[in-house]
């Protein structure tokens, strides 16, 4: 793990860390079942950030506003939470078109997250599709 973004998530409550630390997992999970080559893990914006080349970059936060969920950050501009809303209605808390709430007490091998990821991390190949090829 980055130093920078252990340090990050070091600052935050236990539970927290842990779901953090579990989407983190699971970006990378994706990244190598999709042989989508390196993840690029820094910081931006004081959020962890992850970026494989053919993908858009996905951010994961806790934010002292929202105590009780982190939040999975995908870029605005793109059709990824508009896409997500439409596939995914329920399954999700959504923040306008650029993030998706996790409660602290989520198991998050139950939601489709994993599926959000993969679009995400292969958006320019399948940006042109509808939704996404979804």
């Amino acid at each position: 793990m980055n130093p920078d973004i252990k340090a990050k998530f070091d600052s935050y409550p236990k539970d927290v860390q842990q779901q953090l630390e579990q989407v983190r997992k699971l970006i990378l999970m994706v990244a190598a079942e999709n042989k989508l080559g390196e993840v690029k893990e820094t910081l931006k914006w004081g959020e962890a950030s992850y970026l494989v080349k053919s993908g858009s970059a996905i951010r994961i936060d806790w934010k002292p506003k929202d105590p009780n969920a982190i939040k999975v950050f995908f870029h605005c501009q793109t059709r990824l939470v508009e896409t997500f809303k439409e596939i995914y209605r329920t399954e999700f808390v959504y923040e306008g078109k650029r993030a998706i709430l996790i409660p602290l007490n989520t198991n998050i091998n139950h939601l489709p997250l994993k599926h959000c990821i993969e679009l995400a991390l292969k958006y320019h190949q399948i940006k042109h599709l509808p939704l996404l090829g979804a």
